[in-house]
């Protein structure tokens, strides 16, 4: 059992050590279009990289419909194991609409995990940012 501040020390180096292992820039914290963000997850039970649509419902629709319609090309190009929720409820109840892929049985408390873990989130981000650098004109349309 870890203490809050053990926990909390604990993420502090591994995302420092993921800085490190792959000092890419990640491009797609900011895309430039309305309520669509890149995200990372990692946490005691599974590690997540996602494409959140958060944003006022008629503009979430919007652009969760130009994601479906390219749904066939993301998982035969890019991310084959992607998950697409339309509705996806957050910790605090928000409904967002979510693309993920995720890799399970791994613990941010566990650094046997971490590389595997590393490995895994730096991979599907490049995929993730490969496929929105050939499609962003169609999702900012």
């Amino acid at each position: 059992m870890f203490s809050k501040e053990d926990s909390r020390k604990l993420r502090e180096e591994f995302w420092i050590a993921f800085g490190k292992s792959f000092p890419n820039k990640w491009i797609l914290y900011k895309t430039k279009i309305k309520g669509l963000s890149f995200k990372f997850h990692y946490d005691l039970r599974m590690a997540m990289v996602s494409i959140d649509v958060d944003t006022d419902f008629e503009q979430r629709i919007k652009v969760w419909d130009k994601l479906v319609a390219l749904k066939p090309i993301l998982l035969e190009e890019y991310l084959q194991e992607a998950i697409y929720e339309d509705f996806f409820l957050l910790e605090n109840k928000k409904e967002i609409s979510r693309i993920y892929v995720e890799l399970k049985n791994v613990s941010i408390h566990n650094k046997n995990t971490w590389r595997e873990t590393m490995e895994f989130l730096n991979q599907s981000m490049l995929q993730f940012e490969i496929f929105f650098d050939e499609y962003k004109d169609i999702l900012d349309s």
